[in-house]
């Protein structure tokens, strides 16, 4: 569209897919604001296919040659949104207006942002999850579920996006149960997180949802090292 920018002239290349459409004035590919760039350094941007990428959006290249910038395919980033130096935002993602996005993020699939949110640098997106509008993440948001707030929490799992996803009533009530049992323990001796997530895995019945599996992963690789955690969580959330 008109007054779009696409690429930059610096060293390294920005790659475009096929059926994108840029909307006015989006500014793509063009040079990082990571204060550690070293200027003729090559830097990178690689975008899919069929994506829409509205007006006033911003994407910038890698900060260094060793990484890229990564969009993927079909996901819809709306008007005035930031995708900083070498963030991975993989395929069916919506990102509302104005939503911000730090260096080094990775957004999953199938993630929903509200808008006006702002995602720390290095923080995870996982796949079928939702922010809330008006929110400040600093940490990783897991796999299903949903948060919101000025430091956003927890709040229950993101159970109309896993609905329009297919996902069947069985696999929903495991996921809910999963979920009481990591973050809503009604047993006080049921340990700490790192336990609860055992607990979850070794269930007879909810170890075998692979959805179940795939959501206590999320949580526990959050924990690992250069990892930032998951946002905060509170008995009283409902899921």
């Amino acid at each position: 569209m008109t007054g779009a920018v696409i690429g930059d002239d610096l060293p390294g290349h920005t790659v475009i897919g096929r059926n994108n459409i840029f909307g006015h004035h989006a500014v793509i590919g063009v040079k990082c604001q990571d204060m550690k760039y070293k200027l003729g350094n090559e830097c990178f941007l690689e975008i899919g296919d069929n994506n829409e990428i509205r007006e006033h959006v911003s994407i910038h290249r890698s900060s260094s040659p060793s990484d890229k910038t990564v969009i993927g395919d079909n996901n819809l980033i709306m008007g005035s949104c930031h995708i900083a130096h070498d963030c991975k935002v993989r395929n069916n993602n919506i990102l509302a207006n104005n939503t911000l996005l730090a260096g080094h993020v990775l957004v999953e699939d199938y993630a929903h942002t509200g808008g006006g949110i702002v995602v720390h640098q290095f923080c995870h997106i996982g796949s079928f999850s939702f922010i809330g509008g008006g929110s400040v993440v600093s940490q990783d948001v897991p796999k299903y579920t949903m948060v919101s707030g000025e430091r956003a929490e927890l709040r229950g799992l993101n159970l109309e996006g896993l609905r329009r996803r297919g996902f069947s009533a069985t696999e929903i009530k495991s996921l809910r149960a999963a979920y009481r049992e990591i973050f809503m323990p009604t047993d006080m001796s049921s340990g700490n997180i790192e336990d609860r997530l055992a607990q979850v895995e070794q269930h007879k019945e909810l170890g075998l949802f692979p959805a179940v599996c795939s959501m206590v992963q999320s949580i526990r690789d959050s924990f690992a090292e250069n990892r930032r955690g998951i946002c905060k969580f509170r008995s009283w959330s409902g899921s």
